[in-house]
């Protein structure tokens, strides 16, 4: 049976493309959206040009991993939202969170952190907040700020707080699993 646009789930994971950025905490959208293309047993994710990110689909499963830099996340999951004509009640973006301390997290529909600016290009590309943000608590400062946030979440987690990142992506994916049948 063929899936019509309102069965469709897209999980889109906010990240920066290249080697540099793979680890650093700004990528932990990419995280979570490779351990559930592994969960789900979803096909390898592959480049689609058009929509300038990497894509991986089967059923009414649709992951996404913009390959545009963070601040301009929204050009391609503007792009995919209206191809598929997607209700945004569908839609699940996931993304590190500095509002969060390292080890929580937060699945909430219309409601992301302060400042973030792939959101904020999300949201003037759809016109809208109005979806599930899927906040990742990535600050492990514990109250010291003496990093910059830019800086920050462009480091990588230090070997004491891998272990910690790792529980929290688990628990993501084994939510959002739920939602990834095929």
């Amino acid at each position: 049976m063929p899936v019509t646009m309102t069965d469709m789930q897209m999980f889109v994971g906010l990240g920066n493309p290249g080697k540099p950025y793979q680890l650093s905490r700004h990528n932990i959208g990419f995280m979570v959206l490779d351990f559930l293309q592994k969960k789900t047993n979803l096909p390898n994710f592959s480049p689609y040009k058009k929509w300038i990110a990497e894509i991986s689909q089967q059923g009414n499963c649709l992951l996404v991993k913009p390959q545009t830099f963070m601040n301009a996340s929204g050009d391609s999951v503007s792009q995919i939202v209206n191809f598929y004509k997607l209700d945004l009640s569908k839609l699940y973006v996931v993304h590190d969170d500095l509002d969060l301390e390292l080890g929580k997290y937060k699945i909430n529909f219309g409601k992301g952190p302060k400042v973030h600016n792939g959101l904020l290009s999300i949201y003037d590309k759809l016109g809208s907040d109005q979806f599930w943000h899927v906040r990742v608590g990535v600050d492990g400062r514990g109250g010291v700020r003496q990093i910059s946030p830019k800086d920050y979440v462009l480091m990588p987690f230090s070997e004491i707080e891998q272990p910690v990142i790792k529980e929290t992506i688990t628990q993501v994916t084994d939510e959002l699993s739920k939602l990834c049948t095929n």
